[in-house]
Parts: structure tokens; C-alpha cells; sequence
């Protein structure tokens, strides 16, 4: 008679609990998988996947308009954005439908339902007591709003994604990849957007040259960004909002929109009752084998607030899954994990930043800047820059960032080169493909001089 119902019982069925949910069962395990929304999680629903659909919408935008510059005579065209989320709704279910197909054919048992953990064996459910020798936390993130007055009247990118009209005036709070990526789809489809900043830049976290040409790109477009500010308070009005700054300034807007990051998904489920420690976020503290203070709680994904992408809690699940159910125990290496902001025009990097590199190397700084061959033709304002960073003693590359159309779809290339310990003299000894932009990142020959301003 086993000791408990199950092997493994997952709470959170994002991209993490569902990879090492369907793998444990895959490997034999009893796993039980416990979710009060639907199957698939932030990427799938509130995050990644539908973003992306949006900005390849908004990305028609410019296309139409450059098409003229090739000899396309374009009539009159309009944009149906309930059409645009219709679309969008209907790849989502798509997906969720797909999840649920994978994870029965594994052999998960799915429970609806909220999960509490009752003791570090023990999680209940609608009042339903099930246990397992090991319980796994992977209920990533949500999104999080200061203590403001009229912070009841704002949405997030949750809410945005689903907006019933496109809003024609639109404040945006936040500074980071969320907020600068919304702003790119409202800007692209005819809204008036505002973008409000604590700090002097946009991206933090980003190569300096980087978030430069970011904001320099969105400004270009028509997006104001506002520098060191603060909202400090919104009211609705008869015709939308009314937002104050610091500044003593007020902006109207039909639309107030919070992109001020995440926080771990931690409350009301049990963890601290159970013995598990949490940070300061309320992130669960876990070891480099996704272990918990507490030896049969693991967590995986946005609730450990480490590396929070997608694709990193995937493979945070699948290595749980073969340590614990597949006797090959593995760890994920957390460096140079490559990332992508899609903005218009978008950014992707991998490795370090120049600021990061010169804390612990002595660099070199390759840099690019160009006209895309596109644009030759279209005539639109608008620039490529790549940048490598290398270290003088090595000749590693550290660093690869880049700002330009197709940007990930190029770094995620570059990503497996640095990977493998890639040298510049090898970026310089391979024959680029002619003619691509990507082609740069390997005939770049001329270091920028230490005095140069950029």
C-alpha cells in the first residue's frame, strides 16, 4: 500500500509545472496536477503567446506604409482590433486544449481547484485532502501595483490583452520590456501613447547603448516617453482619466495602464504555514536543485524570482523531472540565458553587458550601426546597432546585443556560440550570409576607441 496518493503533486500548471509534471509521469511517476485557471499559465494566456500575436499584428502597420517605397499601391485600409483579440482568443484555446491533450496522455491526473498546502506532505483542494512525497510550486508571478489613489482604476497587461476597443489615449507606467512592448502595439494600431519613467532610461537590466537606441527608436514613432516621473495620482473622469505627475503636470487618457513589474504568486497557499522560506518578494528560496527550506517542497519558474522567462522554467522543470524521476540528476546553468524584448523595433542579447563585462574583464567593444537594406527603399528613419563586447586577454566574446529587426530570431543564434566558449577570431573566421543584416555580427573588425563617445 503506498504511502501517499501520489508521487508528485504540482500547484501552477504555467510552462514550468506542465513540463515537469508531464515528464515525472512520463518517467512512471503518480502525478497530480493542480490548477484554478487555465492549463498553460502566464505565457500561454497573460504573457508571451499573446503578446506576440499582438505585436505581429501591430507590425502590419509599418509594413503597409513601407510598401509604397517598393511600388505597392496600397488603397485605403483600417485595423479591427475586437477582430485582432477574436483571433488571439482563439489560438489561445487552441493551446490550452493541446496542454490538456499532453499532460492526459502522460498520465497527470488534472484537479481543479485552489491548492493549499496543509503540511509539507499534504495540499487541499475545495475542501479535498490529497498527499505526495514530493510537492512542487510553480505558480509564477502576477502583476504588481503601488499603493496610489485610483490605483483601482488602471489595468494591467492582463486586462490590456483583452481590451473590448483600442483605447485612443493611453498611459502606460513602467519603464521595463512589458511596458515598452504594449506601447509599441497601441502606438503601431493609432493610439496616443504616454510612457511614465522613475528613471532616466527605458530597460534597465540592458546593455546602455542598447536602451538608448530603444527609446530613440519609440520617441521616433511618436511614443513620449516621460523621464523621472512619477504618477501620484489618477481620478475618472466623464471622458476617461485624469492622471497627475510629480510635475504637477495632468494627462487625460482613456486608458492608465501598470507595467511596474511582477510579484511571486505566493499568497494564500499554504507555503510559510508549511515551513517553506520566502524572500522579500514572497519568492520561494530554493537551491540549485529547485529544493525549498522544507526537503520535499520544490519550486520552479517565476515563484523563485530567479531567471523569470519562459523557457528557463521549462528547463527548470525538466531538470526536476530527470533528477527525481528519471535517476539522472542535472542542475540548469543559469549563464548566458539569451532574452528578447519585442518592441518596434526589437531587442535581443545574450551574455553580458558592456557595463557588466568591464566590472570583471578588461574589454574590447565592437559596435555597429547601419540602415537596414529594407529601408533603402521604404525611406523610413530607422537603424540597426549591434554590439559585441570581447575580452582582451581571451578574446571571448562576453556579450552580443542587438536592436533591429529579427533581432531574437539572430541572438538566438549567437546564443549557442557563446555557449560553446566562441572567440572573436572565430565570429571573425566565419563567412557571413550576403545580404542579411545578421551578416555584421561577423565582419565587425574595428574596436571602439576607449575615448569615443556613444
Amino acid at each position: 500500500m503506498p504511502k501517499f496518493d501520489f508521487d508528485l503533486i504540482t500547484i501552477g500548471a504555467g510552462s514550468g509545472g506542465v513540463r515537469a509534471s508531464r515528464l515525472s509521469a512520463g518517467y512512471g511517476g503518480r502525478v497530480a496536477l493542480i490548477e484554478e485557471s487555465r492549463v498553460g499559465g502566464t505565457c500561454v494566456f497573460r504573457g508571451c503567446v499573446p503578446k506576440k500575436l499582438l505585436v505581429y499584428g501591430a507590425h502590419f502597420a509599418e509594413h503597409i506604409e513601407d510598401a509604397a517605397g517598393f511600388g505597392w499601391t496600397v488603397g485605403d485600409v483600417s485595423h479591427d482590433w475586437g477582430a485582432l483579440v477574436a483571433a488571439k482568443d482563439t489560438e489561445l484555446d487552441r493551446l490550452e486544449k493541446v496542454y490538456h491533450r499532453m499532460l492526459h496522455d502522460a498520465g497527470v491526473s488534472m484537479v481543479d481547484g485552489h491548492g493549499v498546502l496543509t503540511d509539507s506532505n499534504t495540499v487541499e483542494v475545495d475542501g479535498k485532502s490529497m498527499t505526495a512525497e514530493r510537492i512542487l510550486i510553480g505558480v509564477g508571478g502576477w502583476p504588481f501595483i503601488p499603493e496610489i489613489p485610483g490605483r483601482e482604476h488602471v489595468i494591467t497587461s492582463n486586462e490590456a490583452l483583452d481590451l473590448k476597443e483600442l483605447p485612443k489615449r493611453i498611459l502606460i507606467v513602467g519603464g521595463g520590456y512589458i511596458a515598452l512592448e504594449f506601447a509599441g502595439i497601441f502606438n503601431a494600431l493609432g493610439s496616443h501613447v504616454d510612457v511614465v519613467i522613475r528613471a532616466g532610461s527605458v530597460l534597465r537590466g540592458f546593455d546602455d547603448d542598447v536602451r538608448n537606441a530603444v527609446a530613440e527608436a519609440l520617441e521616433k514613432k511618436g511614443i513620449h516617453i516621460h523621464r523621472e516621473c512619477v504618477v501620484r495620482s489618477i481620478e475618472k473622469t466623464d471622458n476617461g482619466f485624469s492622471v497627475m505627475v510629480d510635475r504637477g503636470e495632468e494627462m487625460l487618457v482613456d486608458q492608465v495602464m501598470y507595467a511596474t513589474g511582477r510579484a511571486p504568486n505566493t499568497k494564500n497557499i499554504g507555503l510559510e504555514e508549511a515551513g517553506v522560506n520566502l524572500g522579500k518578494k514572497g519568492e520561494v528560496i530554493v537551491d540549485e536543485w529547485n529544493r525549498s527550506s522544507v526537503e520535499n517542497i520544490f519550486a520552479v519558474g517565476d515563484v523563485t524570482d530567479r531567471v523569470n522567462l519562459t523557457p528557463v522554467a521549462i528547463n527548470e522543470g525538466r531538470v526536476f523531472a530527470e533528477t527525481f524521476f528519471n535517476d539522472n540528476p542535472l542542475t540548469l546553468d543559469y549563464e548566458n540565458i539569451a532574452s528578447a524584448v519585442f518592441t518596434q523595433p526589437a531587442v535581443g542579447s545574450v551574455g553580458l553587458t558592456e557595463e557588466q563585462a568591464r566590472e570583471k574583464h578588461n574589454v574590447r567593444v565592437y559596435l555597429s550601426r547601419f540602415k537596414h537594406m529594407k529601408h533603402t527603399l521604404s525611406g523610413r528613419d530607422e537603424r540597426i546597432l549591434m554590439k559585441l563586447i570581447v575580452d582582451k586577454e581571451t578574446d571571448r566574446v562576453l556579450g552580443c546585443h542587438m536592436v533591429g529587426d529579427d533581432g531574437p530570431e539572430i541572438i538566438q543564434g549567437l546564443a549557442v556560440a557563446l555557449k560553446c566558449g566562441a572567440t572573436k577570431a572565430q565570429f571573425d573566421a566565419t563567412v557571413g550570409i550576403h545580404p542579411t543584416a545578421a551578416e555584421e555580427f561577423v565582419t565587425m573588425r574595428d574596436a571602439v576607441p576607449v575615448s569615443v563617445s556613444r
